[in-house]
Parts: C-alpha cells; sequence; structure tokens
C-alpha cells in the first residue's frame, strides 16, 4: 500500500483483514494468499497505529524519504496507490516499472500525457494497471446500467449529479493536501466515469467547462477551490448533444444531516433517472453521535460493519467488492491455467472497461480539460472551455477575448 488515509481505513483495510483470514478463492485459480507485506507513507505514523490493531500487523514500513522505492524494491507483487491524486503518476510508474501490477484510486492521474506512459508501461511489462471507480458497483447505479444495456431506457439527453461533503473533509481530513486543488477532481470524476461507462461508447466526448467558488478554504483569488460546476457535452454520431452538469463542493456545514448529500438525475428519450443517496430509505438518530460520530442517513450499501444471523461480523458493500475483484483479476492473471496462457489471460482483464487504464482516457481528459480551466480563473480569466478532438489537437483550450489557442494534448482523445 502507497498511501494509510482516510480511504486505506474505510475500504482496503476490511478487504486486506477479512482476506488474510479467508485467502482468495475461485475456482479457476484456486486458493491464493493475500497479504499486506509492505506500506509506503510519509512519516510511519499511521503504520503504527495499524501494526497495534493485530490483524495486519506483519508487515515493513517504509517512510520518507525513497519510501515508494524501498516498497516496490521489497518484494511485493501488487502495489495499491491511495494517494492524493496528484501524487499517483509517479508511484503507479514507479511500481509499473518495477514488474508489479498497480491498482489507483481515481482519478487515476491527471493528464493524458500522464495515462499514456502508464499504459505504455503496462502493455510492455503485461501487467494489470487498474483504476478504482465503486460507484459503478453501487446496486442502483448497475441497475441503471442494465435498463441502458437492454434498451429500456434509450438515449440519454442530459443528466445532473451532485456530489457535496461536508467542511470537516478539507478542514481536518485532507488539510494536508487540498491546497491548489478542488472538488470536482478529487469526487466529480466518479460521475464522470459513471456517465462515460453507463452511456457509451457510441457517442464522443466534446466539450468540457467549469467554473467554481473560492475564500472558505482558502483565499478568495487563490487557487483552493471550495466548490465547482463542471458541464460536459458529448456528441452523438447524428449529430445529437447530451450534456451533464456535476456540482460538487466540500464546504457543506459539518452538521448537515445526510454528511455526504449524493443525486443523481438523467433524462432520456423515453424516461426518467433520479437517485438519491439520502433517500434511500435509512435514517438514524443517536443521542450524541448523529450526525456526526454517526451519519444520520448511512449508505450501507457501499460500506458497513455488520453481524451476519450465523454469528459472522464482517464489513460488506460495493466500496470493498470492487477492491477484493482487482485482486481476483492479478490472481486470474497469475494463477488461472497455464504460464503459457498467460498472455491470453492478461488480455482478457486488460479488456475490462470499467477498472482498466486504457479506458480512462475521456475520464482523465475531462480531469485535465478541468483542471486547465480552473487555473485560468484563479489566473483571472474566466469562462474558458476545453474542445475536444479540433483540428487543432485532442484538447484545445481557448479563453474568451484571445484569439490564440492553448493546445493541452496534441493526440487524439
Amino acid at each position: 500500500m502507497i498511501g494509510l488515509g482516510m480511504i486505506f481505513d474505510e475500504t482496503y483495510r476490511p478487504v486486506l483483514e477479512q482476506l488474510r483470514q479467508t485467502g482468495l478463492f475461485r475456482r479457476d485459480f484456486g486458493l491464493v494468499e493475500v497479504s499486506l507485506a509492505a506500506v509506503a507513507t510519509r512519516t510511519g505514523r499511521r503504520a503504527e497505529r495499524l501494526k497495534q490493531t493485530g490483524c495486519l500487523s506483519d508487515f515493513q514500513s517504509f517512510i520518507e524519504p525513497g519510501s515508494c522505492d524501498q516498497l516496490v524494491e521489497s518484494g511485493v507483487d501488487v502495489v495499491c496507490v491511495a494517494t492524493p491524486d496528484d501524487r499517483h503518476f509517479d508511484a503507479a510508474r514507479l511500481a509499473l516499472q518495477a514488474g508489479k501490477h498497480v491498482l489507483i484510486e481515481k482519478p487515476s492521474v491527471l493528464r493524458l500525457q500522464e495515462l499514456d506512459e502508464l499504459v505504455r508501461l503496462a502493455d510492455e511489462r503485461q501487467l494489470l494497471a487498474k483504476v478504482v471507480y465503486h460507484k459503478l458497483a453501487d446496486p442502483d447505479h448497475k441497475r441503471l446500467r442494465t435498463l441502458v444495456r437492454d434498451g429500456v431506457l434509450r438515449h440519454v439527453n442530459h443528466g445532473y449529479c451532485s456530489l457535496l461533503e461536508p467542511k470537516s473533509i478539507s478542514t481536518q481530513q485532507f488539510a494536508e493536501w487540498i491546497q491548489g486543488r478542488n472538488p470536482a477532481t478529487y469526487v466529480a470524476v466518479h460521475y464522470l466515469k459513471l456517465i462515460d461507462f453507463t452511456f457509451g461508447p457510441e457517442w464522443s466526448l466534446a466539450r468540457v467547462s467549469a467554473t467554481g467558488q473560492r475564500g472558505l478554504v482558502g483565499p478568495v483569488d487563490g487557487r483552493t477551490w471550495d466548490s465547482v460546476q463542471t458541464q460536459v457535452v458529448y456528441r452523438y454520431p447524428d449529430g445529437r448533444e447530451a450534456a451533464f452538469d456535476i456540482h460538487t463542493s466540500w464546504v457543506t456545514p459539518d452538521n448537515f444531516p445526510g454528511y455526504v448529500e449524493q443525486e443523481v438525475q438523467f433524462r432520456f428519450d423515453n424516461g426518467m433517472w433520479n437517485a438519491h443517496q439520502r433517500k434511500r430509505g435509512v435514517e438514524v438518530t443517536v443521542e450524541g453521535r448523529t450526525p456526526n460520530e454517526m451519519k444520520s442517513t448511512p449508505n450501507h450499501h457501499y460500506n458497513a460493519l455488520v453481524e451476519e444471523p450465523w454469528g459472522e461480523r464482517r464489513q460488506r458493500g460495493y466500496g470493498l467488492e470492487v477492491i477484493q475483484r482487482f485482486f481476483e483479476e492479478v490472481a486470474y492473471v497469475e494463477f488461472g491455467g497455464p504460464s503459457t496462457e498467460r498472455a491470453k489471460r492478461f488480455r482478457a482483464m486488460s479488456s475490462l472497461e470499467y477498472n482498466d487504464l486504457r479506458s480512462d482516457r475521456r475520464v482523465v481528459a475531462m480531469v485535465q480539460a478541468l483542471e486547465a480551466i480552473l487555473a485560468r480563473q484563479a489566473d483571472g480569466e474566466p469562462g474558458s472551455q476545453v474542445v475536444v478532438n479540433d483540428p487543432q489537437g485532442g484538447l484545445v483550450l481557448r479563453i474568451p477575448g484571445r484569439s490564440e489557442s492553448t493546445i493541452l494534448y496534441a493526440g487524439r482523445v
């Protein structure tokens, strides 16, 4: 593991604890042992606390300087990257260069140039390079995609997505890295991927625009954003366009009952889809504990510690399923048959659109466009737009009042 923050504690830790106890088993690859062998962190303090829990105590801990270099040289087989998003690329590249399978938290990287390099390394060394978009495994989102695939919901026209997090996220949990960052890159990618994966692939990405607000978690004229509103536009082969607005924030009041407020709305030629996390059907109040220590409207589908009717206690949810699935994909490549057929198994696992870096191009393109637009706005030039696959280049930044354009990415998206 590279990074032991909140994401590790909520998802990777329970997966690794359970796999240590039960192993990973499937008929096609048999029993595979999965253990946490090494971690890389800045100071090692969280690693020491993890060792004290007992279940995952037998691992090496590497700290700065050179923690990632030491980790990949320590004999691990798989590297999971759960650092702040602007540190993903260097860690993932180092792991792939060392011959390790890689799983990266979303967004995989911030620029298409970086994605191209990671895909090249993965192909060259025949390694799996994957990205975590756990919302694709949300039961509601899986049902939505099923209805689209079956033709029940036809031809999405436009949509709206919102993910609003409490101020404690930006001022406490992520206070060390939010400087110069924005909540859209951090969480809007969940919905950018959901849209791209669920309703594609017959359309093409056409345009990206964005704006945002500053002044609460950073200076009003700085580069640290409180909230961001992004719009992405796709074009169908027949010329029709579909527009999607994604609103993100990490300055919602901490005592807001939903803690994380999430909703999606999509309109189709023949129907509507509305989903709201707070209205899934569970509300709970505990005096002195909700809504801060415990959430008043929890999402038990994502992740929850439960006691099964037969007495066993486990954490379950789609946030854990996608991580275990990655380990299954690695196990299948390495142990799912004779070594002479490994290349065939690798190609099969590399073709999975939901998590392979090769299918992350449009999401990374949107992230790169978003970051460039916000940077221009911070420099006093609001209202920019990025055009996709323009004759000038794959990502072309255009600024109102300027005749010249900036080429963010020369190749086709």
